[in-house]
């Protein structure tokens, strides 16, 4: 089983890179970084959260592993 601390760490560097991309991306779309930063810091707001709840329910099921 993963442990508590293991999963936020995963969970910061999978947002970090996110918001880097959501970056980039909305401000290509929208051509204001400022724009484009708050929308994807938002999303990686919302993103982080529920990426540590889908990973804790996840620990939780022993369906598909291996002994």
């Amino acid at each position: 089983m993963e442990t508590p601390t293991r999963t936020l760490i995963k969970s910061l560097t999978w947002q970090i890179s996110g918001l880097i991309v959501m970056t980039m991306v909305t401000w290509f779309v929208t051509g204001s970084l400022v724009d484009g930063g708050a929308i994807a810091v938002s999303g990686a707001l919302i993103g982080f959260f529920s990426y540590m709840v889908h990973e804790r329910l996840w620990s939780r099921v022993r369906w598909g592993l291996k002994r």
